[in-house]
């Protein structure tokens, strides 16, 4: 459909995260029409034994109508708990929902109700539903640049009260090292334009994403020959290796491998904002 709509000259472009795994809220597992009227009306239905029986039926059955993480997943055991708000419930971050249903003794469709009511919060998830070589040939399309769909932070503090997705620390580094490095699905100067050029043309940002007289000056560094992406989903928050050094409108932010502290960032705007 992507292809068509270019053929026509639609500028229709799209982006990617290198894994096979997605991410999202336990409450996917879940019809959509749970929160309608948003999360303190949600709670009341799966306080309601009724209710709770229409969720699990519609849980349990195909549909077009809306996208069923349970189901798309394949299993429970393909669904893994990395984020819960309750002090009381962070002891089961990393656990599958098959290992969490087993050790309550409830069934997986009951135990993801249980789940979301007990904590208040969507729980941040796991979900294996991938496929390594649909990823490749995803990564292959020029018109495809590359998002971690992620947050920025760091393995340390209040981050490591939860788990995340190894998106958020390896997306871009996994590119360079696997995709292009050892696997060569596509070249590194394609590689870098879809890194850079791409998603900044695509977005309309001002004088950035090249590296040409007048531009702001944002420039990595790395070594081609070592980047790699180190997070796993079992240990995600660790650092890629292989960049040395970061620019930041012009200020070097990574020295070798380690921040200087520097701060120069700013927002960035594009052609959608209104001028006050």
């Amino acid at each position: 459909m992507i292809e068509e709509a270019r053929r026509d000259s639609l500028q229709v472009t799209a982006d990617m995260y290198t894994y096979t795994a997605g991410a999202t809220g336990l409450n996917s597992c879940m019809p959509p029409w749970v929160y309608d009227g948003g999360s303190d009306a949600a709670y009341r239905r799966l306080e309601d034994p009724q209710t709770r029986k229409k969720i699990a039926e519609a849980m349990r059955a195909p549909s077009n109508n809306w996208e069923n993480l349970f189901i798309l997943a394949g299993s429970p055991d393909r669904i893994l708990l990395v984020g819960f708000k309750s002090e009381a419930l962070k002891p089961l971050t990393g656990k599958t929902l098959a290992e969490v249903a087993r050790m309550r003794g409830t069934d997986p469709v009951e135990t993801v109700m249980d789940l979301v009511l007990e904590d208040r919060s969507r729980i941040g998830t796991v979900y294996f539903m991938m496929d390594e070589d649909n990823v490749r040939k995803q990564v292959r399309q020029p018109w495809v640049s590359f998002g971690s769909d992620a947050a920025s932070m760091a393995p340390e503090g209040v981050f490591l009260k939860s788990s995340t997705h190894p998106r958020a620390y390896g997306n871009f580094a996994r590119l360079l090292g696997k995709y292009v490095r050892e696997e060569k699905v596509i070249s590194l100067t394609e590689a870098v334009r879809r890194l850079s050029g791409l998603p900044a043309t695509n977005l309309g940002l001002d004088h950035r994403g090249f590296l040409e007289p007048g531009m702001f000056a944002d420039v990595v560094v790395f070594d081609p020959n070592t980047i790699a992406d180190v997070a796993s989903y079992e240990k995600p928050q660790q650092y890629s290796v292989g960049v040395k050094h970061v620019f930041v409108n012009g200020v070097q932010v990574l020295r070798g491998g380690e921040h200087t502290g520097a701060k120069p960032g700013r927002a960035l705007w594009g052609p959608g904002k209104t001028k006050q």
